[in-house]
């Protein structure tokens, strides 16, 4: 088991960090990546290197997910068939957490090897408000647009099997967004998530804390923002066509049809372009033929739907089609993020794939990342 620590400009949290996990014999290894934190923090790093533990990093400050990334390409490289837990570096996740984690992917506490394994906050005691309402958020909103419930979508303390490390250098995201992206990802191709309650530590109203929060909310937020967008943008051009159609012809499901099958030429054009990031991965014809597919299927429930409300219970024209709308979201993102924009079975962006190039080059060993302290026979210790 390898504990990877992603680092920027890090206190010494850090240097505590590798003390326990050196003193807990949790790992392996314990490889540390410094995320451009600069000459000030060198004296930081030195210290943890002195404990055991193998630095690696780049002269600039590139993002946790970059980070991440070049983590997982020096462990595939370095220790091949090493489980992986990522824990930060700042303290909130104590030891007996990491040791859990660490546990439990060894373990296999899942029966499908390609899963990860999640540190889940429960959010008692004493949690800043911002963290509250952010992870709240996010909560509601992956549910919304995956199907799947996991609680606490930003930890980040998590466990990979080393079967995954390829692809999960080829999930998007370089910051902040990169690990939810590896959720939405990992749900979009069915990958099981193991969900396991650790401790909730927030040090100083989580003063040390390097996201921004307009900047990095935006890139988290990004994915689900892009469709919800997209299928408002549709939904209007629907709802001016409806309300044409039925003026004109005073016909539901003609206005219906017509309508749907315009804004859907819009919405597929958007979506294949702008929204899904394996959009490309299929030819034209492939990805139009399974969202045209889609479209029938949306049309009949939607068309089901508003003869019930509009026609049967009597409900305007106009709220009913948004209830409509609204029932269907889940279900249309849910198809076009896993059937029609998906990648293809087997493709890179399977589980576990195989021979595509990783992201981030794995870094060589230099003399300037040579272990200090105290060697294990036949490995040392690496962030």
């Amino acid at each position: 088991m390898i504990v990877l620590i992603p680092a920027y400009e890090p206190d010494e949290k850090l240097v505590r960090l590798a003390e326990q996990l050196r003193d807990a014999d949790v790992a392996t290894a314990v490889l540390v990546v410094d995320d451009g934190s600069g000459p000030a923090y060198a004296e930081i790093f030195d210290q943890v290197r002195a404990l055991g533990c193998t630095v690696i990093g780049h002269d600039v400050n590139r993002g946790k997910g970059y980070a991440l990334k070049r983590g997982f390409a020096y462990i595939e490289q370095h220790h091949p068939g090493h489980d992986v837990v990522c824990a930060d570096c700042d303290g909130q996740h104590s030891i007996v957490d990491i040791a859990r984690i660490a546990g439990a992917v060894a373990a296999g506490a899942h029966a499908d090897d390609a899963a990860m394994v999640l540190g889940t906050r429960r959010f008692t005691g004493h949690v800043p408000l911002a963290s509250r309402v952010g992870n709240s958020l996010t909560r509601v909103l992956f549910a919304r647009s995956t199907g799947r419930r996991v609680f606490d979508t930003q930890t980040g303390l998590r466990g990979y099997p080393a079967s995954i490390l390829p692809w999960l250098q080829q999930v998007r995201g370089d910051r902040f967004e990169y690990e939810l992206n590896i959720l939405l990802r990992g749900a979009g191709v069915g990958m099981s998530i193991h969900e396991v309650p650790i401790e909730t530590i927030y040090l100083d109203d989580n003063a040390s804390t390097h996201f921004r929060p307009i900047v990095d909310s935006a890139r988290v937020y990004a994915p689900l923002a892009k469709f919800s967008l997209s299928s408002l943008g549709a939904f209007g051009v629907d709802l001016l066509v409806l309300f044409t159609l039925d003026a004109v012809t005073g016909d539901l499901l003609l206005s219906v049809v017509g309508a749907r099958v315009v804004s859907s030429i819009v919405n597929f054009a958007t979506n294949r372009r702008l929204v899904f990031g394996g959009g490309t991965q299929r030819s034209l014809g492939a990805s139009a033929t399974r969202y045209f597919g889609l479209v029938g299927v949306v049309l009949t429930a939607n068309y089901g739907l508003m003869h019930l409300l509009h026609e049967r219970l009597g409900v305007a024209l106009l709220p009913s089609k948004v209830v409509t709308e609204a029932l269907l979201f889940a279900l249309s993102y849910q198809a076009q993020k896993r059937v029609v924009f998906g990648r293809r079975h087997g493709g890179p962006d399977a589980p576990g794939a195989r021979g595509a190039a990783a992201t981030v080059p794995a870094p060589a060993v230099t003399a300037a990342t040579a272990v200090a302290g105290r060697p294990r026979p036949a490995t040392h210790r690496a962030r």
